[in-house]
């Protein structure tokens, strides 16, 4: 067994949400690239690529990583490029997308002769938490003047819209791809791609994929482009578990068990967003509070019920711990960090990647 605390990634699972990918390039002819801020772990790149087209970035390093270990379409975009990264970005990358008309400006002549697209806002969100809201108020992602961007379409071949954020309902996608039509159709109609950026939870349970696909496809048709979707969480959900020990139990007013991890170092979106881990089955007559170990007051996972009182050296799984965690993981005190580990299709688990007390050394100075 394992020591603890590691990431595993179950391919079983991750099959899953391949497969669904895949039939739904099919069905719709769209391309989906991974959105390597959500997820990077370039241990299953190999395995995913079989069933995606390539990756779409954030910032020089994630272009990099998808160019040298993914592969396919590596579409390259950032809020904003520095002078000193522009060439690197440039020769990493199949597609470059300006974050504003200023930065297209600044880097036209450098980039000339590339596949050059723009990020526009639509000023419509499935997000209700304004901190994750591209859509907010006085927002720096993207343009949304359709007169300033027709201005520049001579030096641009497509867009990229990024406004979905965890929407696993398909008619709010509908209603706000239509705003999109409403609003830069017409500009839509003189390019040649269009990416719809990622947010959309088409591999839940009951997302109606088929839908879905005719939705992409009609779009595509309809304007002449080539469609891409940026899918982050909805190519790797519930692929992934935290694997945790518990060290102490004591009780405070409620029953506590604190384990050999953290959400500050290790899950870092639950701290963020205020959210609770999954620990399943949650049932049982004991109601717990799971407990991380750094020194952070709110470091929490969240309270769940077991059959049984939790005893040091018990062993729980933390649900669904593949979408930014390791993408985000610190050395917050100094707290271990948690090894990577994949289990194979055939059930073997294999170990990827160990972090050392040398690892937390040298990323400081």
């Amino acid at each position: 067994m394992l020591p603890t605390p590691y990431y595993l990634i179950d391919k079983s699972r991750l099959l899953a949400n391949m497969e669904k990918i895949k039939r739904l390039r099919e069905l719709s002819g769209a391309k989906a690239l991974l959105a390597l801020k959500c997820f990077a772990t370039w241990g299953v790149f190999d395995f995913m690529k079989d069933y995606m087209d390539g990756t779409t970035s954030s910032s020089l390093y994630e272009i990099k990583l998808g160019h040298e270990k993914f592969g396919g379409e590596t579409h390259a975009y950032s809020v904003a490029y520095a002078d000193d990264e522009i060439a690197e970005v440039l020769a990493n990358c199949d597609k470059i997308i300006f974050n504003s008309i200023g930065q297209l400006e600044r880097f036209s002549s450098v980039s000339e002769g590339r596949i050059r697209g723009l990020r526009v806002n639509p000023r419509v969100s499935t997000s209700d938490f304004d901190l994750a809201d591209p859509a907010r108020p006085f927002s720096r992602l993207g343009e949304w003047d359709p007169e300033k961007i027709e201005a520049v379409m001579d030096r641009i071949s497509g867009f990229m819209f990024h406004n979905n954020c965890e929407n696993a309902d398909f008619g709010r996608f509908d209603e706000m791809l239509a705003v999109i039509e409403d609003r830069f159709g017409h500009l839509i109609a003189r390019a040649e791609w269009v990416s719809l950026g990622g947010g959309i939870h088409f591999t839940g349970d009951d997302y109606p994929l088929e839908r879905f696909a005719a939705r992409l496809r009609a779009f595509s048709e309809k304007y002449g482009v080539q469609v891409y979707l940026e899918p982050g969480e909805a190519a790797i959900t519930r692929s992934a578990t935290l694997e945790v020990t518990v060290l102490d139990t004591l009780h405070n007013g409620k029953d506590l068990a604190i384990v050999d991890s953290s959400i500050e170092a290790h899950m870092l979106d639950l701290l963020i967003y205020r959210q609770s881990a999954k620990i399943e089955p949650d049932e049982g007559e004991h109601e717990i509070m799971i407990c991380g170990k750094s020194c952070l007051a709110g470091d929490i996972f969240g309270t769940f019920r077991f059959p049984a009182p939790l005893k040091a050296g018990d062993r729980l799984s933390v649900q669904d711990a593949a979408g930014y965690t390791m993408v985000k993981k610190n050395w917050f005190n100094g707290v271990k960090m948690p090894a990577i580990a994949i289990r194979e299709l055939d059930g073997t688990v294999r170990t990827v990647r160990e972090f050392s007390y040398e690892d937390y050394k040298q990323s400081l100075s």
